[in-house]
């Protein structure tokens, strides 16, 4: 999918790190052509200071999203959510980062989440990056206890399982 999206601003390298910035914070474009997030307006500057453009490419890219159908159907419904990750420690929550091997392979959450079930830890929260949008996808679960060592062990023997960070 996201090679489709970055195939309709193949020519406008501009466009396409205002589409990038769009799509990794869950910003929807408006029917009349702003920026917003759950219904607050963000302003173009702001937009082409994190995609290090000049506002006008935020102003091309939205016209550019809304003159394509696919590409408006995304970005109109594109939502923002509350992730746990970084307040995590502040909530006294465990959090384990999973790298795996092939995040597009199947099973992988099924594989660790059993892993984690099966040392009668609760998952409160499971985040997976998409490997068709995310060059290097993680699978982050914030538990309801600080993480022993032991199941940290235990993830890196699963198969599916690159690397494992904790905190």
């Amino acid at each position: 999918m996201w090679s489709e999206i970055l195939a309709k601003f193949a020519q406008f390298p501009a466009q396409e790190r205002v589409a990038q910035v769009l799509l990794e914070r869950g910003l929807q474009v408006s029917e009349a052509g702003g920026v917003f997030m759950e219904g607050i307006r963000i302003p173009n500057t702001e937009i082409a200071k994190q995609a290090k453009v000049d506002r006008r490419a935020v102003d091309q890219a939205t016209a550019t999203i809304l003159s394509d159908q696919m590409l408006a159907d995304f970005f109109l419904n594109l939502k923002t959510f509350v992730f746990l990750r970084d307040v995590a420690p502040i909530l006294k929550l465990g959090v384990i980062v999973i790298t795996p091997r092939d995040a597009a392979q199947v099973g992988v959450i099924e594989e660790v989440t059993q892993a984690i079930a099966d040392c009668n830890i609760r998952i409160r929260q499971a985040v997976t990056d998409d490997p068709y949008f995310i060059d290097d996808p993680k699978l982050t679960l914030i538990c309801d206890v600080k993480i022993p060592g032991s199941l940290v062990d235990k993830l890196l023997q699963l198969g599916s399982v690159k690397g494992v960070s904790v905190y």
